[in-house]
């Protein structure tokens, strides 16, 4: 049976899922993994974590791009890859 969690960390989960446009799931187990990095294992240190990830991820996006912008970067072709075919 699953366990009851914290309203409070699930928003800062939530929060930080949509900033870094992943799903809930996947910013839960950032956060987790985080804390196993750093040994912590309290409740109040996971929030913490989450917090200071969801900081992270908005000073990131703090930037003059906006996330379709940075998509549209990240899909351009480079000089060197113009050519590339994948199939004859």
């Amino acid at each position: 049976m699953a366990t009851m969690e914290d309203h409070s960390y699930l928003k800062i989960c939530a929060e930080l899922a949509s900033c870094l446009s992943i799903s809930i799931a996947a910013a839960r187990r950032k956060v987790s993994l985080a804390a196993i990095e750093s040994g912590v294992k309290d409740p109040q240190g996971r929030k913490a974590i989450a917090e200071r990830l969801l900081a992270e991820a908005k000073s990131l996006n703090q930037g003059d791009q906006t996330s379709a912008e940075q998509f549209d970067q990240l899909l351009e072709a480079l000089a060197e890859e113009e050519n590339f075919m994948l199939e004859d």
